[in-house]
């Protein structure tokens, strides 16, 4: 019983649909590859033949390290000496290193396979740990026995390693074991088919891409571009190394004679056109034999949520990218379509490899910001603290966006920042801008003080909580960025930012991103928007895109049957300990666990966001028209349709507008606005966005939302996510007021000679 699409061809080509083109390089393509592969050679990104060589020394050792173990520990369980003669363990390697793209010092996914009498907890978590605890070759040994995909970390003669463990219900490991095939699924506990999951997707890319090397260097490059670009965190709510293998191998699959060059260029010409959420598949969606639970949005609502859906080729099928939210799906939508720009200026000699890879201007791109620091009291515990709220900030990402019903966009940086002149202190940033297309009523404000109190309540659920772990979140503009985040601590100087500007001639919207001015005027005022409210419920609960409505239902089913068939420069506004939090009008929490909330009492946050509706959010150039590839066997036109016919298909999933994401806000107590474990339920306060001058805080009704399976790359520690006991008695906190977004759009309309 095979894995689907092992090295099936359907009608001879490989994937769902048949590929666009089956033109060969170039003479152009020739040389364009040439460039790219020293460019990424000059890049860095290629390993030593010494440090390869180390690698494989190490995997070997570690191999041989695993036999030994799992031999000691037949012995112990009272085997006789011939099964203890037979008793075998085996590596194997996922991820970029069995893909083939990894670079210097990056780390090894391995997967430890063992038989049934060899348990996880006991086994593999003591007796193994302990071995390898007393190996002089190892350091930093780091289990996490209780993470979503239970991992144990440590370097190994300065290799980092992330070792995996796999218990299958066979009593013999055999040294040929093909973990490809579904039998080995039999049985299996859920750690041990999320921990074979990582191999198997990885071997059955490498089966359905039709010339392995010239994918590689395309992921490679890829992989690059996204680091640069900054859109590469699967826990910011971007795309992983798994999502980025799986749409690169998309494009090879669709142009299966092309060189790397050209499969750079139809990755941007194709991912700009695709109508998300049509999902990305390698090899058609099959139920399987053994009942474990697919992709399927006829069948579970949450599917049908996912935004940007990147399926996974082996059995169980599963959206290896249920975190990408709507903002982040924007990013990096316009970063496909700056990158498919810049390819078509480079078609006609106007733009370089250079170009393509030019870093995010991140900090120049927008207006306003939120900052969140924390700090802890050593390295250790920052580096736990850093864990978990990293692993939370997509949730602020979630209830911003949700919160002003989509209005307000964030776009999160996937890195942290390191002020060298604190101790034990990171950064974290996200840039903020009103949503495109948002008609400019005059005096629009955000309040999301309550949506920062709530996003600070989950963060206090941390059961590691120690003391001097805080967290702080502020509002700052552009113009106080903090200078620890820029390279060698300098702003960059307006002469930068104008050479930049002038790059982008072509596109006055990013010009006025970063010359607009920093001054706004602050409104004020209230007025009552349940009508408006009212007004958008309806919308939504009668909506073809709802997931509850009949069209949409019907319009997913067949779908599916296709596709399946085949501000200022003040300190932090808002200080606040995690060891306090105070409630809405001064009262105070009872029973926030092992922790109280310390504040300062700060002003209000205010800001004007109004210029970003005029702005896209890219953080560099566009360049150049769209020009004819007379290498291709077709005309541009046709290879356009062609593209359009495969990128609009049938959507599977379809989503019925921003409020839809409930179930990505999976860890919020179950119930996001009524939190349990505090001595008594406490409605928490959202912010309603309406027309005119607003500022309105009313009461969200509980929401119940769903939660996710965890993704490949995600091996988040279950000691970051256990839930909350022992609850203490908080101690007295001090009321204070949350951070408010205000936004004027009066001074932006008249800025841009526009009326609102």
């Amino acid at each position: 019983m095979g894995s689907p699409g092992l090295n099936v061809r359907n009608n001879g080509h490989l994937g769902v649909t048949e590929p666009i083109s089956l033109s060969g390089p170039t003479e152009f393509d020739v040389v364009k590859t040439r460039e790219l592969e020293k460019f990424l050679v000059d890049a860095g990104l290629y390993e030593s033949q010494e440090e390869a060589v180390a690698r494989e020394e190490v995997l070997g050792r570690l191999d041989q390290i695993v036999k030994k173990w799992i031999k000691m520990v037949s012995r112990a369980k009272g085997f006789n000496e011939q099964l203890v003669l037979e008793a075998n363990a085996k590596i194997f390697t996922f991820g970029s290193y069995r893909l083939g793209v990894h670079g210097p010092g990056a780390d090894i996914d391995t997967l430890c396979v063992g038989p049934r009498h060899a348990t996880r907890e006991e086994d593999f978590f003591i007796e193994l740990h302990n071995m390898l605890a007393e190996m002089p070759e190892v350091s930093e040994l780091h289990p996490v026995p209780d993470a979503h995909v239970p991992v144990m970390r440590f370097k190994f003669n300065g290799v980092s390693i992330d070792l995996l463990y796999a218990k299958l219900s066979l009593w013999v490991i055999p040294e040929d074991l093909d973990i490809s095939q579904d039998m080995v699924l039999q049985n299996a506990d859920e750690q041990t088919v999320r921990s074979l999951n990582g191999c198997r997707v990885t071997d059955q890319i490498l089966r359905l891409v039709p010339n392995i090397q010239n994918f590689r260097t395309t992921l490679r490059c890829m992989r690059f571009w996204a680091k640069r670009r900054g859109v590469y965190s699967n826990v910011s709510g971007f795309l992983g190394g798994i999502n980025w293998a799986l749409l690169v191998a998309r494009i090879c699959q669709l142009y299966p004679n092309a060189l790397p060059s050209m499969l750079v260029s139809r990755f941007f010409r194709v991912f700009t056109q695709w109508r998300w959420p049509n999902p990305v598949m390698l090899c058609a969606i099959e139920e399987g034999t053994l009942g474990l639970p697919v992709w399927d949005p006829r069948k579970n609502y949450r599917d049908r949520l996912h935004q940007m859906p990147i399926i996974t080729p082996a059995y169980p099928c599963m959206n290896s990218s249920y975190n990408v939210s709507s903002s982040t799906l924007r990013v990096m939508t316009e970063e496909f379509q700056r990158g498919n720009e810049i390819c078509e200026a480079m078609e006609k000699n106007k733009a370089d490899w250079n170009t393509l890879f030019e870093p995010c201007r991140f900090f120049e791109a927008y207006k306003n910001y939120l900052q969140i620091e924390i700090s802890a009291e050593n390295d250790d515990h920052l580096r736990k603290w850093k864990g978990w709220v990293e692993s939370r900030l997509r949730q602020l990402t979630l209830k911003i966006e949700r919160h002003t019903f989509g209005m307000l966009q964030c776009h999160p940086h996937p890195g942290d920042f390191s002020d060298k002149s604190r101790l034990f202190h990171c950064c974290y940033f996200m840039g903020l801008r009103l949503k495109q297309g948002v008609s400019m009523q005059e005096g629009k404000q955000f309040d999301i003080r309550a949506t920062v109190e709530d996003f600070k309540h989950s963060v206090g659920l941390y059961t590691l909580w120690k003391p001097g772990m805080e967290i702080y979140v502020s509002h700052i503009k552009r113009r106080n960025i903090p200078l620890f985040v820029f390279p060698d601590g300098v702003r960059p100087s307006r002469s930068a930012k104008e050479a930049w500007e002038g790059k982008s001639a072509s596109n006055p919207k990013l010009c006025n991103s970063i010359s607009a001015e920093e001054s706004c005027e602050i409104a004020t005022g209230s007025m009552d928007g349940t009508d408006d409210i009212r007004k958008r419920k309806l919308s939504d609960d009668n909506g073809e895109n709802n997931p509850r409505s009949t069209k949409f239902l019907a319009a997913t089913n067949t779908a599916y049957g296709v596709l399946g068939g085949s501000g200022s420069g003040s300190p932090p506004i808002v200080r606040t300990s995690v060891r306090e939090e105070a409630r809405e009008g001064g009262q105070q929490e009872d029973n926030l666990r092992g922790s109280s909330i310390n504040a300062t009492c700060p002003t209000e946050i205010t800001t004007d966001i109004g210029r970003e509706a005029e702005e896209p959010a890219r953080c560099s150039q566009s360049v150049g028209p769209p020009s004819a590839n007379s290498g291709l066997s077709c005309t541009k036109e046709a290879e356009k349709l062609a593209i359009e016919k495969i990128a609009s298909g049938p959507s599977v999933g379809g989503h019925g507008g921003f409020p839809e994401e409930l179930d990505e806000l999976e860890d919020d107590f179950n119930s996001s606005y009524h939190v349990k474990g505090f001595g008594r339920d406490m409605p928490s306060k959202v912010l309603v966005a309406k027309a005119g001058t607003v500022e309105v805080n009313g009461v969200h009704p509980p929401t119940e939302f769903l939660q996710h399976g965890g993704g490949l790359e995600e091996l988040e520690p279950a000691e970051l996510t256990t839930p909350f006991s022992n609850l203490v008695p908080a101690s007295t906190s001090i009321p204070q007021r949350k951070p408010l977004i205000r936004l004027n759009l009066t001074s932006m309309a008249k800025a841009t000679g526009r009326n609102t």
